[in-house]
């Protein structure tokens, strides 16, 4: 059976990564195995660079450009010495239909221009890989993934057309052997238009391949040894989770752990496919799986941090109760200002919400509420959730804190914190 390999942007972000990635492929044996890699590095942000500056700020493309082209020419330089080998003329002829797209389109349509100017990473990043696994003996299949993963036109979170991408799948992908190919990018099955798949994208990729494949597994490998069950930024003691069921994993996801995106979840929970997370820098670890069976092992308490939310609390002008007309119109205004809710609590008179200001659009939200209801609000406040939580574990996150809102369920505890 095939396998799903996932790289991220942080395992290919220099030539060392790419050497460690043919590394990882020759250590781990396997034979018939998709690669899906992502944007080298920090390149997502830069080509976001490349848009913004061709909306506002024209006489900056072509430098923001070439610092993209650099970055890869030198990657290129260290791998393949040899100036003439063929994928410099690869790499130039990605930049050359970049250039051509810049000064040739007319479209005003951000999100569009977007998703044909930042394809460009994973576009040079998998032309490099599936080189250099060339150069050093291992044999393997370039692959346009715009071929096979076929969307709708919603540019930046594409919806994946289940069934001809099913079909195009098994057209094009041989599951003998090592194909490599992109993450994160899709095309419109009417215009062949490229568009990207929104948030955690090049996972979901690899689900997507998984699912269609029915594939033994799936690994994403990152820098990390799997999934930990706090972020070791804020916790001092941190525990490796081996298993994590699936509807755990989604749970997680849900209030904000990185931990695997829902809908990467969800096609791979459909049939069963296990889904590894592994270190990239020692892959015969175990790392953590996740997939059928138990809740978690171990069974600790999971911990998940968000800093510098919003906690907005609502009373009506007149002191009617806050019903669901109330309600839904808050919720109106929270969505036209993209704001996250995060947490609700209501009561027959208030109705508080910590959300993440994520956009800046706090200002404009408090000035629509005032119209209709008095407010009251914090900036700067934290978010812990915690899940399958002890008591030691809440009195000692809230001891010597101010505890602004509290909710606790079966497994979920959830407290607002002014620190």
């Amino acid at each position: 059976m095939i396998k799903i390999f996932k790289f991220g942007g942080a395992s290919v972000k220099d030539a060392k990564g790419v050497i460690n990635l043919a590394s990882v492929i020759e250590t781990t044996a396997e034979k018939n195995l998709i690669v899906i890699v992502s944007a080298m590095g920090k390149m997502t942000n830069s080509l976001e660079n490349v848009v913004s500056n061709y909306f506002s700020n024209a006489s900056e493309v072509d430098a923001a450009v070439s610092e993209v082209y650099n970055y890869h020419h030198k990657i290129l330089s260290e791998l393949f010495p040899n100036s003439s080998h063929p994928v410099y003329k690869d790499i130039q002829q990605i930049f050359k239909k970049l250039t051509y797209f810049l000064k040739n389109t007319r479209s005003k349509n951000h999100s569009f221009v977007y998703d044909q100017i930042v394809s460009v990473g994973e576009l040079a990043s998998t032309t490099i890989v599936s080189a250099y696994l060339s150069e050093v003996h291992i044999k393997n299949t370039f692959l346009d993934v715009r071929s096979c993963i076929k969307t709708d036109a919603n540019h930046r979170d594409a919806n994946v057309d289940w069934e001809v991408t099913q079909q195009q799948i098994k057209a094009h992908v041989n599951p003998k052997g090592i194909t490599v190919t992109q993450g994160f990018l899709g095309a419109e099955d009417t215009n062949n238009f490229t568009t990207t798949l929104g948030r955690e994208g090049s996972d979901y990729t690899a689900a997507i391949f998984g699912y269609c494949l029915n594939a033994e597994n799936v690994t994403i490998w990152k820098d990390v040894p799997g999934v930990l069950n706090a972020d070791p930024r804020f916790f001092s003691k941190t525990q490796l989770l081996h298993h994590i069921s699936y509807r755990e994993a989604i749970e997680l996801a849900f209030y904000g752990a990185s931990v695997i995106h829902p809908k990467t979840l969800q096609p791979l929970q459909r049939k069963e496919i296990p889904l590894f997370v592994k270190s990239f820098l020692n892959p015969l670890d175990p790392g953590t799986c996740v997939g059928k069976g138990v809740t978690l092992d171990p069974k600790v308490s999971c911990f998940i941090l968000k800093k510098n939310q919003v906690l907005i609390s609502l009373q009506s002008l007149d002191f009617s109760f806050m019903m669901e007309n109330n309600i839904s119109e808050v919720f109106n205004l929270l969505h036209l200002y993209k704001m996250r809710v995060e947490l609700i609590q209501n009561s027959a008179i208030s109705f508080s919400v910590c959300v993440d200001n994520k956009f800046n659009n706090l200002e404009p939200l408090l000035s629509e509420l005032r119209k209709k209801f008095k407010v009251k609000w914090n900036e700067g406040v934290t978010l812990y959730t915690i899940r399958h939580s002890k008591p030691s574990e809440i009195k000692a996150l809230t001891d010597n804190k101010l505890v602004m809102v509290k909710q606790e369920s079966r497994d979920t505890v959830q407290l607002v914190i002014k620190e």
